[in-house]
């Protein structure tokens, strides 16, 4: 579906990260330059963040264990004073790993809470990315040990115990920087691993881009280069017709969540702008939106006659609309309408009692955006609650046949035939009142405009977080409709 993704935005899976290793050796890159190449990045990192201080590398039996007695070798000849920490004995190691232990010409100590004595900087070598259970004995201690006595660290890969494929925690202690090579992994940017990895950098080891082609994968880091070349262009001879026509169901008596959401579809560009609402309502609407148009329709059937007008090119429902069986209806409405729609909040929880009733009527374009209170109602029932994110995002879009924004710190945006993108860039200021609205409209918006559903989604996440990120503290969601022009105008570019 996405075949022309930025594989430079890819992130590996452990398993995938692995092959990337043997294909690269395969070719004729011996593993000890490889793991060279990684021990020194990791050096480097250390070297342009600290001045000269004591380190202490605690290295693991296996290959990051290996980047880590690269890393403790480098930085002595630097001149820093290191030790070296080692879980097991020498004779364990094998391949690069040992190679690379047999030139560091220090003392090799056994890993205990003792070994933090003297030391200002932590590097953790003891596992990396592909650990499966949870931290234990002498590994367990001295991290904690570690983390009690507050000393910085440095992780190389991922921070030991954090599960490279979903970001989950078994035991792992937070670093303050991450050291990655080729590319990320999905669980540097989910939650909680984005947290633990602290500050990431990732490092060019010298595997061939071409290697990621090859692996194909299906999940990438959410940015501009997934879908900027996507993104609606203004034609100098265009007109508002041409830029779709948005329309809104609004809500009564709660109304600033559907205003919200329209202004945003305006905002980032549709052409035109209408939002449906019940008589009762319409003064209230007409009052407080300008360029956005108000029409009266106080039932579903009343609804049904606006929809049967193709000119409506994107339509939303959701954003105060009201957990009852007239939010169904409407909803069911729009959906058979088969134009490209947004379902948000109230148009998700109002079929908690029958979610197999709104998938089956998903036959068009369509985007979910849930938070999780409202897809664990949606999906509880059919995907785990003890699956990472990732898994549960893609598992929803598969059962319901849309695209899925499983929103946080961390949304996922996931299509139906597993392609996923991670978000993230979004402050912790997104989290007030009414920002979830305003994400949907920017998605509807888009829709309008004729994107394509997942691109469409992915766009609005990253572009709402780069508005937040741009007004800084004391976010509200008004402010964010109004933010989108300088960062529109950022991403413009000749094509």
């Amino acid at each position: 579906m996405q075949p022309s993704m930025d594989h430079r935005l890819a992130l590996l899976t452990t398993q995938e990260m692995a092959e990337a290793d043997r294909l690269t050796v395969a070719s004729g890159t011996d593993a000890a330059v490889l793991m060279h190449c990684a021990g020194a990045a990791v050096a480097d990192a250390i070297r342009a963040r600290w001045h000269v201080r004591t380190v202490l590398v605690l290295c693991g039996p296996g290959s990051n264990g290996g980047d880590g007695f690269v890393a403790a070798r480098l930085l002595a000849e630097a001149g820093w004073p290191v030790r070296v920490a080692l879980l097991g004995s020498l004779d364990a190691l094998r391949g690069a790993a040992a190679q690379h232990a047999a030139h560091w010409r220090g003392p090799v100590e056994p890993l205990a809470p003792e070994t933090l004595a003297g030391a200002d900087l932590l590097v953790d070598a003891l596992f990396g990315a592909g650990l499966s259970r949870p931290l234990d004995g002498a590994a367990r201690a001295t991290l904690a040990a570690a983390a009690a006595q507050g000393l910085p660290m440095v992780a190389v890969d991922v921070p030991s115990g954090l599960l490279g494929n979903t970001g989950e925690t078994l035991g792992a202690v937070p670093a303050v920087l991450t050291v990655t090579f080729f590319r990320k992994k999905p669980g540097h940017l989910l939650q909680p691993g984005r947290q633990s990895c602290g500050d990431l950098v990732l490092a060019d080891i010298g595997i061939p881009d071409a290697v990621c082609k090859t692996l194909q994968p299906q999940c990438f880091e959410n940015a501009p280069g997934i879908w900027q070349d996507a993104l609606p262009l203004l034609q100098p001879t265009g007109n508002k017709y041409n830029r779709g026509h948005a329309l809104v169901w609004g809500g009564w008596p709660t109304t600033g969540a559907a205003r919200l959401a329209a202004r945003a579809a305006a905002r980032i560009g549709a052409g035109l702008t209408t939002v449906a609402v019940p008589e009762a309502a319409l003064a209230v609407y007409a009052s407080t939106l300008t360029s956005v148009m108000v029409r009266a329709a106080d039932d579903t059937e009343a609804l049904q006659e606006l929809l049967d007008d193709p000119r409506f090119s994107g339509l939303l429902i959701g954003p105060g609309a009201g957990v009852n069986a007239d939010t169904r209806a409407r909803v069911l409405a729009v959906l058979k309408a088969g134009r490209p729609a947004v379902l948000d909040a109230d148009a998700l929880s109002c079929f908690a009692d029958d979610p197999s009733l709104l998938f089956l009527a998903i036959t068009g374009p369509c985007v979910l955006t849930p938070h999780e209170g409202e897809f664990r109602r949606l999906f509880g029932g059919s995907v785990p609650a003890t699956a990472d994110k990732l898994a549960r995002a893609r598992a929803a879009a598969r059962a319901s046949g849309a695209v899925l924004v499983l929103k946080g710190s961390d949304t996922v945006i996931a299509a139906p035939d597993g392609y996923a993108v991670v978000n993230a860039n979004a402050p912790a200021t997104l989290a007030t009142g009414g920002s979830g609205d305003v994400l949907a409209g920017m998605v509807l918006g888009l829709l309008t405009q004729g994107m394509d559903a997942f691109l469409a989604a992915a766009a609005a996440t990253w572009l709402h977080g780069e508005a937040a990120n741009l007004f800084g503290p004391g976010l509200l969601a008004e402010d964010l409709p109004d933010l989108l022009p300088c960062v529109l105008a950022a991403l413009q570019r000749p094509r």
